[in-house]
């Protein structure tokens, strides 16, 4: 039984990752799927892998319910007693290169679902499982369940408001600025910035702070940027920074005539939500 199920325990890893977004949670949901196949009757299990699927989906949807709980109540209820625990088993080089393999603006994204949204994209969508399997794990008909899918893939995916040859400009362009940010180069971002250009930044005091003209803009985020990954914003150009999968903030840029004249930096938790965010296909 082990050795079949260690067989498996990959593709429910992966599984479990892009429902949950956390290497640690997506281990806890695994072996809590094979504490339930050793406490189990093999002799009813007619396809193994299937039930696998079944059971680590439910398991992730139970956790992903509970978490959309928690985010109710206070971080501090929870955060004491749990940090100790995860500080210890948290590998953040190896959730890095997992979550750079899955995509981190899918991850980023994936997270703005509801949990039954979630579960029916992923399974569906990333893992081509049936929707008459799904339907039973998210407690719902089929014909929901594909509706389910059908939002969460709009959201995902989104509507475009601007042309596509708009989008490539400004994609050019915002590539273009995070690569010489990061590099810290500062001549290049000098020229691709408006001599007016403001930047709005939260992340220090939970207050926009500006700083304004080129020259001081570029100074300020040559080479102190983080590595960030472009997706859209509200339908435009933007970037997202998610070290881990763990999204920092975003980033909307204002473009005109080829140039940068804004850049607000958004890492407050509530304006975040407000934010549409959608990845993009290369």
């Amino acid at each position: 039984m082990e050795e079949q199920f260690e067989s498996y325990r990959n593709h429910l890893l992966a599984i479990a990752y892009r429902m949950l977004g956390s290497l640690t949670d997506a281990e806890d949901a695994v072996q809590e799927t094979w504490l339930r196949l050793y406490r189990s009757d093999r002799n009813e299990i007619e396809n193994l892998g299937g039930w696998l699927t079944t059971v680590t989906s439910r398991i992730c949807l139970d956790m992903l319910r509970s978490r959309k709980a928690r985010r109710e109540e206070s971080i501090d209820d929870h955060a004491t007693e749990n940090f100790a625990n995860y500080e210890y088993r948290y590998n953040p080089e190896q959730e890095a290169l997992l979550a750079d393999s899955v995509g981190l603006a899918l991850l980023v994204v994936l997270d703005k679902l509801n949990p039954a949204e979630r579960m029916a994209f992923v399974l569906h969508d990333i893992f081509t499982v049936p929707f008459s399997e799904i339907a039973p794990v998210v407690g719902k008909s089929e014909l929901a369940t594909r509706k389910l899918a059908s939002r969460a893939r709009q959201k995902v995916r989104g509507q475009e408001t601007n042309s596509q040859a708009d989008l490539d400009r400004q994609r050019k362009l915002v590539d273009a600025f995070l690569d010489a940010a990061y590099a810290g180069n500062f001549d290049s971002l000098v020229a691709m910035l408006d001599p007016d250009v403001v930047l709005r930044d939260d992340r220090e005091t939970g207050v926009r702070t500006e700083t304004r003209g080129a020259i001081s803009l570029a100074k300020k985020v040559s080479g102190h940027a983080k590595a960030a990954q472009v997706a859209l914003v509200n339908g435009c150009i933007g970037a997202i920074a998610a070290p881990g999968g763990k999204l920092l903030y975003v980033i909307q840029f204002t473009i005109k005539d080829g140039k940068i004249t804004e850049v607000d930096l958004i890492s407050n938790s509530a304006r975040l939500e407000q934010l549409n965010l959608t990845i993009l296909s290369d």
